[in-house]
């Protein structure tokens, strides 16, 4: 199987990440918003030359043409379940954590994975 190249998005402490890399595939950048989350996850993972983002809110779509219109196979992202859940109300998209799943469609817009 080839190698294949990925974002990790809302990486918290790279989950996503460590799967991704024991199967083989390279990650190209991560986006996570908490910043214990992102010490941890660069004290675990070797993210040298990544891209590193960290409110996903505002990140531009021209930032996101700059990672690489086609060179992005798989976007991972564990966006936050609790606007989803019975824990969190249930308020879907109508709190504002449910609408990080948008963000990662417009990320997908943008560079067409595989």
């Amino acid at each position: 199987m080839e190698s294949l190249k990925f974002l990790d998005l809302f990486a918290g402490v790279g989950g996503f990440r460590l799967g991704m890399e024991e199967a083989g595939h390279r990650c190209l950048g991560f986006c996570e918003i908490d910043k214990f989350a992102r010490t941890s996850y660069k004290a675990i993972h070797d993210t040298t030359n990544e891209v590193e983002m960290h409110d996903i809110t505002a990140i531009t779509d021209e930032f996101i043409r700059g990672i690489g219109v086609g060179e992005v196979d798989v976007i991972c992202g564990g966006f936050p379940c609790q606007a989803f859940s019975i824990a969190g109300n249930r308020g879907g998209f109508d709190d504002a954590r449910g609408t990080l799943f948008f963000e990662i469609a417009r990320f997908a817009s943008i560079l067409k994975p595989k």
